[in-house]
Parts: C-alpha cells; sequence; structure tokens
C-alpha cells in the first residue's frame, strides 16, 4: 500500500483548501486488486440485471400478467439478449462517464499521457484521440460539459475578468449561473458540483467521482 501520509487533508474552510485541491497528487490512483475487480463486477451486474429485467419481454409479460417472474427464467435466451442489450448500455454509460471525467481531470491539469494511463495504460497520442477536448490551454474559453450526480454543469473562463464561472442543470431539472469569482478551474468544478449535488434526485446523490 502507498504512503499517503505526505498528501495534504485540508479542511473545506482552510484558505489553502483550494490550492491543494488544484494540485495534482502523485501518483493518482492505487492499483485495484483482484477483490476490487470482481466487487466491481458485482455492483455492474447488479445494475445491469435490474435493466434487463425492466426491458425483458419475457419479464414484461409476468409483469402484465401479475405474475412473479422466477429468477431461473433469466436465464432463457431471450433474458440472456435482453442482459447483452442492458451490458450494451452500461458500456455506453462508462463511455459517457470517463469523457466527463477526462475533461474534469484535463481541464484542471492532467496531461494525455496521464489520461491514457488512468485508462489502462493507453498511448498519449490514443488519450488525445479518444477525448480530443479535455486538455486545452489554460486560457481557452471553450467550455465542455460534464455530468454529474444526474445533471449536467459547464465550467468558462471570462478572459477579461481572468477568472471561471458555471453553468449548471441539475437532476431536478433547476438552473444556475454563477458569478465570474473563482480563481482557478477546480474551484469552479466543485462549485457546480456542489450545485449537481444538492439538486440530485432522490437516491441519486452520487459519491465523488461519478
Amino acid at each position: 500500500m502507498m504512503d499517503v501520509t505526505a498528501v495534504p487533508t485540508p479542511d473545506r474552510n482552510d484558505e489553502n483548501f483550494w490550492t491543494a485541491a488544484a494540485a495534482l497528487v502523485e501518483p493518482p490512483w492505487s492499483e485495484p486488486d483482484q477483490g476490487d475487480a470482481f466487487t466491481m463486477d458485482e455492483r455492474v451486474h447488479d445494475a445491469v440485471r435490474a435493466l434487463a429485467e425492466r426491458i425483458s419481454t419475457r419479464a414484461q409479460a409476468y409483469r402484465a400478467a401479475d405474475k412473479p417472474l422466477d429468477p431461473v427464467l433469466m436465464a432463457s435466451p431471450d433474458a440472456q439478449l435482453a442482459l447483452l442489450r442492458a451490458l450494451y448500455e452500461a458500456k455506453q454509460s462508462v463511455e459517457r462517464l470517463a469523457e466527463s471525467a477526462a475533461t474534469v481531470a484535463g481541464r484542471s491539469g492532467a496531461n494525455y499521457a496521464q489520461l491514457g494511463a488512468a485508462w489502462g495504460g493507453i498511448k498519449r497520442q490514443s488519450a488525445r484521440l479518444k477525448w480530443p477536448h479535455a486538455v486545452v490551454r489554460k486560457a481557452a474559453s471553450e467550455s465542455i460539459p460534464f455530468h454529474h450526480a444526474g445533471g449536467t454543469a459547464a465550467v468558462h473562463h471570462d478572459v477579461d475578468a481572468d477568472a471561471w464561472w458555471y453553468t449548471a442543470t441539475g437532476a431536478d431539472r433547476r438552473e444556475t449561473e454563477s458569478e465570474p469569482v473563482h480563481r482557478t478551474y477546480a474551484e469552479a468544478i466543485a462549485g457546480a458540483t456542489e450545485y449537481l449535488l444538492a439538486h440530485a434526485l432522490p437516491g441519486r446523490q452520487a459519491p465523488a467521482g461519478d
């Protein structure tokens, strides 16, 4: 296990909080072990199975007949095809979330080599092709949206004020637009993330990294 005692852990009210938040910790992660991988498989399977049972024609027929679906019926070929379709949706979700995470990391200081390392060790050029808008010049005004807690936000740079601001739409459909008062991209991202979490739907409050 890596030594994490050197990583600063200021509280939110500490004057160095945002400085610490904007500094890239190296290494950014520890490698997941086999137990972590198995746990991830189980959680993904739970989520995908729930979707498969909602979209399965056989399961819909049992619900229409007001009958319980025997779990063994999920092994039928058509139910497994519904599971396969649900797995595809999970893959699409992963791609969207990966793009969001890469954009936030890249806009906050990570480079394409680091993004590629995080994405299973792909090369820097492959990471650039995968997420062409993730890493940009510090003063760029182009804004790329990211998703969190069921909502969407985008962080913008006000060149004249040399400050950052954000727009956000929560999962509850409420919208906001901040003033250009944030000193860094990371600070604006944090403000947008807090808004999205505050306006998540019940039961959808996501942990960090969602």
